[in-house]
């Protein structure tokens, strides 16, 4: 081989942008390190409980990335799993009363998503006509969703008194929980929608500079207010799947700090939150890096309440570093 071949090679290397692969490489690096730091980590049941716990809240980080994209944030998806969780168990045992187990899950999974969708587009009211800061809107409503679950259910539980419905959440297909699944799945159509369709190169087009979008005849009202909307059924679904997995929604705790995890899953797969730029799949290794880091401090005994504090710093870190790069 002459070495006038190898400059073209030379070149491509040096032109590949290899922070794209960082959120891969880390998630390596982790599960190496986990798998030294404690025996249990590569058993069968330890991952699928830790990719059971990762989809709920990435789930949720599916949608927060378009938000994001947009140059918006939701600080409130946490109060509103709480929130929609409990009118989906509410809904549940009313129908309950009049319909057949099958048909009454069926219809509270329905009104629950379309419930979730309408207090997402709220949110997405609130931040492009109402023309609120989404941190400041969010912020509201974070604290209105969580009053409001606590006050119908009396600051309890809500509990599911429906037969089957527990299926849902606890349910493996081919070794892998269904949650999981769905997971995947809500992922593949999400990177469709924001790689392959008009709307997701309007979105990165609106986020990156709303005034020149504006200037290519674009709905950037419209086309920011959409993703505030595709969260809140995100939201919807997660709550399906933890009500269901414990057969109940807890208003006090259910999805503490899963707008914490959502945020710092996007933002560890490389998406800006300056907007106008988003990798699905690098949210989704994110979400699978914050269920690593909180398996192996489970692992290692170290204390619940230090963990948000390492959630913190993870989150320091990445934005860090997507400043030096940017």
């Amino acid at each position: 081989m002459k070495l006038n071949d190898l400059v073209p090679r030379r070149q491509t290397l040096r032109n590949m942008d290899f922070t794209k692969f960082a959120p891969l490489l880390a998630l390596v690096v982790l599960v190496v390190i986990s798998a030294i730091a404690s025996p249990y980590f590569l058993s069968a049941r330890n991952l699928t409980n830790l990719l059971r716990q990762s989809s709920y809240f990435g789930i949720i980080a599916l949608g927060m990335t378009f938000i994001i994209a947009s140059e918006g944030i939701d600080l409130s998806v946490g109060s509103m799993v709480a929130f929609v969780g409990g009118v989906i168990v509410m809904t549940l045992n009313y129908y309950f009363i009049y319909f057949l187990a099958p048909f009454a899950i069926l219809f509270a999974v329905i009104t629950g998503m379309i419930f979730g969708a309408l207090i997402g587009a709220f949110n997405g009211f609130l931040s492009t006509v109402g023309r609120i800061a989404p941190f400041v809107a969010t912020l509201a409503t974070m604290s209105i969703f969580r009053s409001l679950s606590l006050y119908l259910s009396g600051a309890g539980v809500f509990r599911v008194e429906v037969p089957g419905y527990a299926q849902i959440g606890s349910s493996v297909f081919l070794g892998i929980p269904v949650p999981v699944w769905i997971f995947a799945v809500l992922a593949v159509l999400a990177n469709l929608l924001l790689n392959n369709t008009r709307y997701g190169r309007y979105l990165l087009a609106s986020g990156a500079n709303e005034q020149v979008a504006r200037y290519s005849a674009i709905k950037v009202q419209l086309v920011k207010f959409v993703p505030y909307a595709l969260t809140g059924f995100a939201v919807a679904v997660s709550a399906i799947l933890v009500s269901s997995r414990l057969n109940s929604i807890n208003s006090t705790n259910a999805g503490l700090y899963y707008e914490l995890d959502a945020i710092a899953s996007v933002v560890i797969g490389g998406t800006p939150l300056s907007g106008g730029v988003a990798s699905i799949w690098g949210t989704v290794i994110g979400a699978i890096i914050l269920g690593v880091i909180g398996n192996m401090l489970n692992l290692m005994g170290v204390s619940p309440y230090l963990q948000g504090a390492v959630r913190g710093l993870v989150i320091i870190a990445a934005v860090s570093l997507q400043y030096k790069r940017q």
